[in-house]
């Protein structure tokens, strides 16, 4: 992506160096650009994210920090996540994948715009358990094109995705919250401006991957 078109999408950042982010040295090699997520408080919903880029051996802010929310319980261990537990996992999770309600998105995500038939499955008991379907899935999932906005625009986060463990958590998504300070159900969410200014700044070529920080 030119540094034209990126800066169409975020705000500049301030002149001043900013220290990366101590979580952004156990990345993969491969990953040039992350999202740092870090709630205020173990077991608060209210957070923020950062965008980095690679930058020869280290890594360089992107545009200033966005206010998000996280899940009703906070950020917990990936390892304990449960289905319905209300927690956003921790770790360092790939962003391929981008859906919303506009016919095409200005990303270097891979993009699909949903319709009433897509649907993402939440029934640890089903064989597509946290995969996308198309139809009526016959069990409990939840329906990509929401009338609230929340998945007007929206990004997966790579949680569970491969291989699929039931019950180890679904659909985590970077979605529109419906406000500040308003807790989503395990996913990360933010105002819609900020929402499309990170999906248009992100590039699948250039491996970005979302790092929820523990607490």
């Amino acid at each position: 992506m030119k540094p034209s078109t990126l800066l169409a999408f975020l705000p500049l950042a301030a002149c001043a160096a900013v220290a990366p982010d101590p979580a952004l040295g156990a990345l993969p090699a491969d990953a040039a650009q992350a999202v740092v997520v870090r709630a205020v408080a173990a077991g608060r919903c209210d957070a923020s994210w950062q965008a980095w880029e690679r930058a020869g051996s280290g890594w360089r802010a992107v545009g200033a920090p966005a206010a998000c929310v996280v899940g009703r319980s906070g950020v917990v261990d990936a390892a304990h996540k449960r289905e319905g537990d209300g927690g956003t996992p921790a770790g360092v999770f790939a962003l391929r994948r981008a859906f919303g309600k506009d016919a095409d998105l200005a990303t270097g995500l891979r993009y699909v715009a949903v319709t009433d038939d897509d649907h993402w499955v939440d029934d640890p008991r089903a064989p597509q358990y946290n995969q996308w379907v198309v139809g009526a899935p016959g069990v409990s999932a939840e329906r990509l094109r929401r009338v609230d906005g929340q998945y007007d625009v929206a990004a997966v986060l790579e949680h569970n995705t491969d291989p699929v463990v039931p019950g180890k958590g679904s659909a985590i998504f970077l979605h529109v919250w419906s406000g500040p300070g308003k807790p989503t159900a395990g996913c990360v969410a933010a105002a819609e401006p900020d929402v499309r200014s990170l999906l248009g700044w992100l590039d699948r070529a250039r491996r970005p991957v979302v790092v929820v920080a523990a607490e």
